[in-house]
């Protein structure tokens, strides 16, 4: 990409969907580059805009700021230096939250092939219909107690 493109930190933060913060910690991280220009006349390129939509995909997708780091070629991160390592790492995977109905949701694997929406619209009708019923027969018999 061309560098001849300038963005302020705001405009680099708008075009990247993530706050002025964010594109400032992901410069602390090492995980896009330092600004070009000195004070207040800083600013970014394509080639930054680019890095950041790398670094944030990969971070909605699940990854650690360390995995991030290994996929685009850099070392670990030094923060955890002198810090015994965790004997075991817990495996991550992401979930999809589909709320059916107040009280009932289904939880789908990331992993996994949804339904279609009509399909979903008809789980969601059911569980509207019969859950609804299971509320409306426990109250009847705390009623009639």
């Amino acid at each position: 990409m061309s560098a001849a493109v300038r963005y302020p930190i705001g405009e680099l933060a708008t075009l990247g969907g993530v706050s002025r913060r964010t594109v400032r910690y992901y410069v602390q991280e090492g995980l896009i580059p330092q600004p070009l220009g000195l004070g207040r006349g800083n600013h970014y390129t394509a080639d930054h805009l680019e890095q950041l939509l790398r670094v944030k995909a990969m971070q909605e997708s699940g990854r650690t700021l360390d995995e991030i780091r290994g996929a685009l070629g850099q070392a670990p991160s030094r923060r955890g230096a002198g810090k015994p390592a965790r004997e075991e790492v817990l495996p991550r995977s992401l979930w999809r939250r589909i709320a059916l109905t107040p009280g009932v949701e289904v939880h789908v694997a990331s992993t996994a092939r949804l339904p279609s929406p009509a399909r979903l619209r008809e789980l969601a009708e059911w569980c509207r219909l019969h859950f609804a019923d299971a509320g409306q027969t426990e109250e009847d018999e705390r009623d009639h107690a």
